[in-house]
């Protein structure tokens, strides 16, 4: 039950009831309410500093972990730009040197990935962690970049080594005759005594004599270009053009075993040992040409001699005797 207030009154000199009009009860209650929003609304905001809502309480979670993916995508990135950087190393120092290929400059391998703008789409969203997402991106741009120079590099050495292996089985490496025992090698590459002229005269290639009918084999892999008989000169011979500009020609031969056109690879027997053409006695005389220019055989018989027997072929080959043709 309210109390009853009372008030005094000098006219009458007695005490009156007070009864409130609905006018004060209403500036009492909107004050009541005003006094009690502005306590919620400290309250509030005191509670706001210093605690977290639910929701609040939830993004930050959200962000602290989207913050620990972050660094490790980071941390990824940036071990997989130092396994790049191995690659490369290892690209230009070994594989580009064992393959005798030119090293990629760095300005290719760090070549730019894009205009200032590339990001702008990312900018113009006006997010928060704007310069960190920028940032992954940069990096990740730069190592797709790295990525497909790399490729490009392996692409290239695949290819040349494909062509080594080519280029190794073509070069006329190995003797054209069985010659064990080093003792066929008759008249070696240069200025010779010609055995019917009788004059000094360059000699082209090397002849190895054998009795008639000694099998010749092809020097190197390759493709078989003349098969040709002729009643002087070179009598009955071959050509085989091996790529890489190298050809070699086999001539005064007995008869032939290929045709032209026929791929032979190395060692397979091409024809006979014979006597025709310019010839004096049953030899091979054997050439190697490389980019249109006569060579000395003797330097390409590395594939099937020793050191030391190299070195017996070379001796005999240096002396200024007569040839065969």
């Amino acid at each position: 039950m309210s109390r009853i207030k009372y008030y005094y009154d000098p006219k009458t000199c007695k005490y009156e009831r007070y009864v409130r009009s609905k006018w004060d009860i209403t500036l009492n209650a909107l004050g009541f309410l005003s006094l009690a929003s502005l306590l919620a609304v400290g309250i509030l905001i005191v509670f706001s500093h210093y605690f977290d809502s639910p929701k609040e309480l939830l993004l930050k979670r959200e962000n602290k972990e989207l913050k620990l993916y972050y660094d490790l995508m980071d941390q990824e990135v940036s071990r997989l730009t130092a396994m790049m950087g191995d690659l490369q190393e290892r690209d230009d120092n070994l594989y580009r040197v064992i393959f005798e290929s030119e090293p990629i400059p760095n300005s290719v391998r760090k070549a730019g990935y894009g205009g200032t703008d590339r990001f702008q789409e990312i900018k113009d969203k006006g997010l928060n962690q704007e310069k960190m997402i920028i940032s992954v991106m940069e990096k990740l741009e730069s190592l797709k970049k790295q990525m497909f120079v790399q490729t490009r590099s392996y692409d290239e050495l695949s290819e040349t080594a494909l062509n080594k292996e080519e280029y190794w089985a073509s070069i006329p490496a190995i003797q054209p005759i069985h010659n064990e025992e080093l003792n066929r090698l008759a008249s070696g590459y240069g200025m010779r005594i010609h055995p019917i002229l009788k004059v000094r005269k360059m000699h082209t290639g090397v002849d190895f004599s054998a009795p008639k009918g000694t099998p010749i084999y092809v020097t190197g892999d390759g493709i078989v270009k003349t098969v040709r008989t002729e009643f002087g000169g070179y009598g009955k011979h071959i050509e085989i053009d091996h790529g890489f500009g190298f050809v070699t020609r086999y001539a005064h031969m007995n008869d032939f075993g290929v045709k032209v056109g026929q791929r032979v690879k190395r060692g397979d027997q091409i024809g006979t040992v014979g006597n025709t053409g310019s010839s004096t006695a049953p030899h091979v005389h054997y050439e190697v040409i490389k980019d249109g220019k006569y060579m000395n055989p003797v330097n390409y018989f590395f594939k099937d001699l020793e050191p030391a027997e190299f070195d017996k072929i070379l001796e005999l080959a240096s002396r200024e005797n007569q040839s065969l043709s």
